[in-house]
């Protein structure tokens, strides 16, 4: 399982490292220390935690959000397979795309739910690149 840091769960959120620090010490999102004593978030549980701030309406702060070559980069929060066909959903900060690719290309590229991944749109398909 992908663990992430305050700092890299905040750019996933689009909120600063102080907010994403003040909402674990609120115990908001769980953490968990590792050997050097820094603070990680486990990928599903920041998964969790994104569609639940999105749902909510956004963070304490206003971000101003791009789409820089059409890049959103977030983190899977869900991924369904079926026999041939999959769906990957990411979120990334506010938004949440959903992408249909072959179970195959899902396979191959390892994804799983609490992974950092980057969707990219160009016209009315979104393509998953893996972080």
């Amino acid at each position: 399982m992908q663990s992430y840091t305050i700092g890299q769960a905040a750019r996933l959120l689009g909120v600063s490292s102080d907010t994403a620090r003040r909402w674990a010490d609120a115990g908001r999102v769980a953490t968990r220390r590792d050997e050097t004593g820094r603070r990680l978030i486990d990928g599903e549980d920041l998964a969790a935690f994104s569609v639940e701030l999105a749902g909510a309406g956004g963070g304490e702060e206003e971000v101003s959000y791009t789409s820089a070559r059409n890049a959103f980069p977030g983190i899977v929060t869900a991924v369904k397979l079926g026999d041939i066909a999959a769906q990957v959903e990411i979120q990334a900060g506010p938004h949440r795309l959903v992408s249909l690719l072959t179970r195959e290309a899902v396979e191959e590229l390892g994804l799983e739910v609490g992974m950092e991944a980057t969707a990219r749109v160009k016209s009315t398909n979104v393509h998953i690149d893996r972080s």
